[in-house]
């Protein structure tokens, strides 16, 4: 990929988050398509061990979310974590990694937080 053709590719991201998780990353974008519509790409991005002598590498998983699908996948996203609740009782959440930011936007983490799983889905 030239660097006219990834300059294009960044500049289709309006909103861009990244939720890390472990050895994973998911980075939820917002991306504006040809027509000004707008859309939501979630990467998840894990690294692989490295052979001996080989640089690490990751291991990148796309999905491609359009406006008009938001609601069926936040139900479903939804009813499936409440299901694995109810079948394990409360999960223990992964120790938070909170990148620097601006005091309100930690706020606003917390609060999120307080909403439980789903928290940044009901915003």
């Amino acid at each position: 990929m030239d660097k006219n053709q990834e300059e294009r590719r960044e500049q289709e991201i309006v909103y861009s988050r990244s939720v890390k998780a472990g050895k994973r990353i998911y980075y939820l974008d917002v991306r504006k398509a040809r027509n000004n519509d707008l859309y939501l790409s979630i990467t998840e991005s894990k690294r692989r061990q490295a052979e001996e002598g080989e640089a690490p590498s990751f291991e990148k998983h796309k999905v491609f979310l359009y406006k008009e699908d938001f609601a069926h996948f936040t139900e479903g996203l939804q009813d499936v974590i409440a299901y694995v609740q109810s079948q394990l009782g409360e999960i223990e959440q992964r120790q938070e990694y909170v990148p620097e930011q601006k005091e309100e936007e930690a706020a606003e983490g917390e609060e999120s937080k307080k909403k439980g799983l789903l928290g940044f889905l009901r915003k």
